[in-house]
C-alpha cells in the first residue's frame, strides 16, 4: 500500500539551523523539498529568501572538497585491500591528516609509477622471451659466424612464408636459410640468415611486406642470441622482484593508513552532505525555514526528537496538502509480511502516483493464482517447493534472492491445489496407475472448457481494473474518464449476455433489450472517452482475450508430461523408461517455472494495471547518513 505522507514544515532560530539538519538525518525520516512552490505563500515571499552561507562556511565547504579530493587522489596510487574499520574520531584527526595527505600522496605516487615502470618493461621482456624462446630451437642449427646475419621475425599469417622465400630468394640469388618455430602465444617465429653484405636489402624488403623485423633495445645489440635469451630471463626475474617489493610497500601503506585516510573521507562526507543541505533551507532575518516531505505516522515521532533537544525553539508544523501538491509528493510503499516478497516484482514498474494504488497487493493475490491455474501439477509443485525451500535457507541474506524463493513457494501451494483438482501428479501418473479420476476436470481433453474458464478469469479481472479505475477516476476529479470506465463496465456486461444468449445460456428474449442498452450507450461512450473511445474500448475487449493464454500455456505443460510419460512406458525397461520420462519432466518443470510467470505477470503488466495504476510517483528519499 502507499503509505500517507504529509506536508511539513520545520521552523527555528537561524543558529540552530546546522543541529537541526543533523538531527533530520539521523532520524532518517524527512526528505527536504529544495523548491519552495506550495510552502511559503506569495505574502511571505519578500520576507523569506533561500539561506545564504556565511563566509566561515563557505571557507569550510571549499576546504573539505579540496581535502576530499585529495583523499581520492591518494587512493588512486594504493590497491584495494579490505582494512578494519578505524575508530579513532575522524573530526580530531581531519587536520592531521590534511597535512600528511600531500606528503603521502608524493611517496605512493613515486612507489606506483615505479611499478608501473617496471610491469611494462616486464611486459616487454615477456614479449622478447616468447620470440628468443621460439629462436632457441632454430638457434640450435644454426652456427653464428663473422660473416653472416640473423634476421628475426615474428609472423602472424603462416600463408605469407611462402611469399617471404620467394621474395628473399630473388635478392639473394637463393644464398639464404629461412627457419620457422611455433611460439607460445600461436604466432610463428622465424629466423633469416643471410651474408652481412645483403642484409639490408633483405630487412627493407621484409619492412616494405609490413613483416617488420623484431628490434631489441639498445642494451641487447652486443650480445649473441644464446646471451640476449639469458639476459631476458635474468632481467625478467630481478624485474618481477623488485615489482613485488613495491608492491609489498604499497600493500603494508595502505593496510596502515586506509582506515583513517577512509574515515576522514566518509566524514568530510557527511559534512559536506550537511552543507549542502543547509543550502535548501530558506531563512528570514532571525528564523530559518526546512520545508519537505515525510509519513504522516512519523509526525509525532518527529515532535517529540526536536522538543526533546530544543525544547519548543524548534517547530515541526504539518502544512495543508493542496491538490496541486499531490503530484510532488514522494512515494513510500509500505506492505504486510505476505504482500512483501512481492515488491520485487512491482519494483520492475514505475512507481505509482500518490493518488494511484500499489500494484504489490494485486500482483501478491492474483499471480499466484495465475501460476497455479497453468501449471497446475501436484508433483511439480512439491518440487518447487523443496527447490524454494532450499533457495530460502541457501540465500537467507540475498533479499531478492530470498523474495524470488518465497514467491516461487507460494505459487508452488496453488500449483499443488489446481493439481489435486486436475488429477494431475507429473501428467497422469494417478489415472496411468491408480486409475484415479480428476476432481474437477482433466485439461489434456478438456479444452474448449478451460479456454471459457480462461476467458471468465479474464472478464474478472479487467472488470475489476476498470472499477479501479473508475473509483481512482472519480476522486481524482476526473470524471470523463471514470464515466468511460463504467460505461466500458456495462457494455461488456451487455456483451456477455449477448454471448450467453446465443450459445442458449440466457433466452434470446433478453438480446434485443441488451442491444437497445448498447446503442444508448455508444454515443455517451464517445462523449466520455473522445474520438479513441471504440480503439480503447476494442482494447479492452483484446485484454480479455488475451487471457486464453492461461488454458494455452497449460495444455502445452500438461500434454509434455503426458508424453514424457508416454516415452517411459514405451522404452520396456523400467531404469531407462525412468530416466527418459524424468529428463522431459525435468524441462517441463524449468519451463514451468519461466513460462507462467512470464505470462502471468504480462496479464498483470499489461491487460490488468493499464486499467487504473497511474505511474509517475518519485521515490521517498529521506535524509540520512
Amino acid at each position: 500500500m502507499i503509505v500517507r505522507m504529509s506536508k511539513a514544515e520545520i521552523v527555528g532560530p537561524k543558529d540552530l539551523l546546522q543541529e537541526s539538519i543533523v538531527l533530520l538525518r539521523d532520524a532518517g525520516i524527512f526528505q527536504i523539498d529544495p523548491a519552495a512552490v506550495g510552502f511559503i505563500g506569495k505574502e511571505d515571499q519578500e520576507h523569506i529568501r533561500p539561506f545564504l552561507l556565511d563566509e566561515t562556511t563557505a571557507v569550510e565547504r571549499l576546504y573539505l572538497e579540496d581535502l576530499r579530493l585529495k583523499i581520492e587522489e591518494l587512493f588512486s596510487f594504493l590497491p584495494a585491500v579490505p582494512v578494519r574499520e578505524s575508530y579513532i574520531d575522524p573530526a580530531g584527526i581531519a587536520h592531521t591528516i590534511a597535512g600528511a595527505v600531500e606528503r603521502h600522496t608524493g611517496q605512493t605516487r613515486g612507489l606506483s609509477e615505479q611499478r608501473d615502470a617496471l610491469q611494462k618493461e616486464r611486459s616487454e621482456l615477456e614479449r622478447y622471451a616468447i620470440f628468443l624462446g621460439g629462436l632457441s630451437m632454430l638457434m640450435d642449427s644454426t652456427r653464428e659466424t663473422p660473416d653472416l646475419d640473423f634476421i628475426g621475425l615474428t609472423i602472424k599469417d603462416p600463408e605469407m612464408v611462402p611469399r617471404l622465400r620467394e621474395v628473399i630468394s630473388r635478392i639473394t640469388d637463393w644464398k639464404f636459410e629461412f627457419q620457422t618455430e611455433p611460439a607460445e602465444d600461436g604466432t610463428l617465429v622465424g629466423l633469416i640468415t643471410v651474408e652481412k653484405s645483403i642484409a639490408d636489402r633483405v630487412k627493407k624488403t621484409l619492412s616494405d611486406e609490413h613483416v617488420p623485423e623484431l628490434t631489441f633495445p639498445a642494451s641487447f645489440s652486443t650480445l649473441s642470441f644464446p646471451q640476449k635469451i639469458a639476459y631476458v630471463k635474468e632481467r625478467t626475474a630481478r624485474v618481477s622482484t623488485e615489482i613485488d617489493r613495491l608492491q609489498e610497500d604499497l600493500l603494508r601503506f595502505a593496510r596502515r593508513w586506509t582506515p583513517l585516510y577512509k574515515s576522514v573521507r566518509g566524514w568530510i562526507d557527511d559534512r559536506l552532505a550537511l552543507l549542502k543541505t543547509t543550502a535548501f533551507a530558506y531563512e528570514t532575518r532571525m528564523c530559518f525555514f526546512i520545508h519537505g516531505w515525510m509519513p504522516s505516522r512519523d509526525i509525532a515521532r518527529l515532535r517529540t526528537i526536536m522538543e526533546g533537544a530544543f525544547s519548543t525553539k524548534v517547530v515541526v508544523e504539518e502544512k495543508e496538502m493542496r491538490e496541486e501538491d499531490l503530484e510532488r509528493v514522494p512515494i513510500v510503499l509500505k506492505n504486510p509480511a505476505y504482500f512483501r516478497p512481492f515488491e520485487l516484482m512491482t519494483s520492475l514498474l514505475p512507481l505509482p502516483a500518490y493518488t494511484s494504488y500499489d500494484p504489490t497487493p494485486f500482483i501478491g493475490i492474483f499471480f499466484p493464482i495465475f501460476f497455479g491455474i497453468i501449471l497446475g501439477d501436484a508433483g511439480y509443485g512439491l518440487v518447487l517447493i523443496l527447490l524454494a525451500r532450499y533457495l530460502r535457507k541457501r540465500f537467507r541474506k540475498n533479499k531478492a534472492v530470498h523474495d524470488g524463493a518465497t514467491i516461487l513457494l507460494i505459487a508452488s501451494l496453488y500449483s499443488i491445489f489446481f493439481g489435486v483438482l486436475y488429477g494431475e501428479f507429473f501428467g497422469d501418473l494417478p489415472e496411468r496407475y491408480f486409475h484415479l479420476q480428476p476432481l474437477v476436470v482433466e485439461r489434456r481433453t478438456a479444452i474448449v472448457p478451460m479456454l471459457l474458464f480462461s476467458l471468465a478469469i479474464g472478464v474478472a479481472h479487467i472488470m475489476f481494473g476498470l472499477v479501479l479505475g473508475a473509483v481512482n477516476a472519480f476522486q481524482r476529479n476526473v470524471k470523463r474518464e471514470g464515466l468511460f470506465k463504467v460505461l466500458s463496465i456495462v457494455i461488456i456486461c451487455c456483451i456477455m449476455v449477448i454471448l450467453a444468449s446465443l450459445s442458449g445460456g440466457i433466452p434470446l428474449v433478453f438480446t434485443r433489450p441488451v442491444v437497445l442498452v448498447i446503442l444508448f450507450l455508444t454515443p455517451l461512450l464517445f462523449f466520455a472517452g473522445g474520438v479513441l473511445a471504440p480503439l480503447e474500448f476494442l482494447k479492452s475487449i483484446g485484454n480479455i482475450i488475451s487471457y486464453v493464454r492461461i488454458a494455452a500455456i497449460g495444455l502445452t505443460s500438461v500434454l509434455l508430461a503426458y508424453t514424457a510419460n508416454e516415452l517411459g512406458g514405451l522404452t520396456g525397461d523400467v531404469v531407462t523408461g525412468v530416466i527418459i520420462a524424468g529428463l522431459i519432466h525435468v524441462l517441463n518443470i524449468i519451463l514451468g517455472v519461466f513460462s507462467p510467470t512470464i505470462h502471468a505477470l504480462r496479464l498483470h503488466y499489461v491487460e490488468f494495471f493499464s486499467k487504473f495504476i497511474e505511474h509517475g510517483g518519485r521515490k521517498f528519499e529521506p535524509l540520512k547518513k
